[in-house]
């Protein structure tokens, strides 16, 4: 079990707990406002982007070739962009922080 901060633009906290699947998906099932997971978490979409706090930035790790090619195409990305359709959830993960990067 993971539990997993989200931090919305509004700057409202919301604390998840999942077990398996995507970060993405427990966002969408906690209705995490900004995260919309549009194409499915299949990377294609971006409407799931976050920013990973600097002190979860080592248990998250790099985003892939594909992944960092579409946050190119993001005006909000940065060096601590991930799109969370990419990041499964593990026990690795229990107490991350993730800034919501849209409204």
């Amino acid at each position: 079990m993971a539990k997993i901060t989200f931090i919305t633009r509004e700057n409202e906290t919301i604390v998840c707990e999942g077990e398996a699947g995507s970060v993405m998906e427990l966002a969408v099932q906690n209705g995490v406002q900004g995260i919309d997971g549009d194409c499915g978490g299949v990377c294609s979409c971006a409407t799931c982007h976050v920013h990973v706090d600097p002190t979860s930035l080592e248990r998250v790790g790099e985003a892939g070739e594909i992944e960092k090619d579409m946050l190119e195409l993001d005006d909000a990305a940065n060096e601590r962009s991930r799109l969370c359709c990419q990041i499964d959830i593990s026990d690795q993960l229990d107490g991350i922080v993730l800034h919501v990067a849209h409204e």
